[in-house]
């Protein structure tokens, strides 16, 4: 079972930032956290995001900038994972310096990675620029490659159209002691939601009993175990739904219900309409 691990940065010499593009290996990495900033943005795939105790549909054009010691992943979930592939730079505040950051001439940099405490998602309209420029920048030297990022970040730090993620929608926590406590937990549900999913286990990695965990985890993401973990399965679910000619009582099984019956009655309560008819109202839609 993998926990919420800590990924070392590699300064690749002395170096100011990372730029790599990977294919659908950037896919297969655990729940994990660093203490630098990433913008990731994804050339191809589709599937789950998950940032804290967020989680999100992606697709080609996903932007997000993830704040330091925040734990992440991206996880696929279309037929052919092989098609699939990101761009992400790695970057920490020491990149461009505190004094620098303080300075009028990088304010709105600073403002950008503020925002950025724990995520920001960036809409369609900017993302497919980003993207190009970050595809270019691997053809740069290094001196433009620093400028390049600069005016990446400047350009972001200009665009109003986003989704800051808060620490209520995320779990994120204000102490590194008790992120690191709670993060191994949210790895769990990540890698076991669609199975058996213990409160005892996800207990024991927070190094608590069950009737204590149960009130920790409540007061730290406002929702109960079982309630994130159905919600987890139910967006699993309605991914499926439209992205599979599965059946409903298949998909139920592959999301992590053992009764078809519940799946229809909590899927409906969840998302206001039937599994059938939010697959027929998906479909519709595409026809428009």
């Amino acid at each position: 079972m993998l926990k919420a691990s800590l990924e070392y940065i590699d300064s690749q010499d002395d170096h100011s930032f990372l730029l790599r593009r990977f294919g659908s290996e950037a896919f297969d990495a655990p729940y994990h956290f660093h203490s630098v900033y990433e913008l990731t943005y994804i050339a191809r795939g589709a599937g789950k995001r998950y940032i804290g105790s967020h989680q999100d549909d992606f697709g080609p054009g996903d932007l997000v900038l993830i704040g330091p010691d925040i734990p992440h992943c991206w996880k696929l979930t279309q037929s052919n994972p092989c098609d699939a592939g990101a761009i992400v730079a790695q970057f920490s505040a020491n990149t461009l310096g505190t004094a620098l950051l303080a300075k009028r001439e990088l304010g709105e940099i600073s403002r950008l990675l503020q925002r950025a405490e724990i995520a920001v998602c960036f809409a369609e309209s900017i993302s497919g620029q980003i993207g190009e420029r970050l595809k270019i920048l691997h053809e740069k030297t290094e001196f433009y490659r620093f400028i390049g990022l600069l005016e990446i970040l400047q350009q972001l730090s200009e665009e109003d159209a986003y989704v800051v993620f808060n620490q209520q929608n995320t779990g994120a926590l204000q102490s590194p002691g008790s992120q690191q406590r709670i993060s191994p937990v949210f790895a769990y549900l990540v890698d076991n939601f669609r199975y058996k999913v213990s409160l005892e286990e996800a207990a024991s990695l927070a190094h608590m009993t069950p009737q204590a965990f149960c009130k920790y985890f409540k007061k730290t993401t406002r929702k109960t175990f079982m309630e994130t973990v159905i919600e987890y399965r139910i967006n699993y679910a309605a991914q499926q739904l439209i992205q599979t000619e599965n059946t409903v009582s298949d998909i139920s099984y592959q999301s992590g219900f053992s009764d078809v019956s519940f799946f229809y009655r909590t899927f409906k309560r969840k998302m206001g309409v039937s599994p059938l008819n939010y697959r027929r109202h998906f479909h519709a839609t595409l026809k428009q």
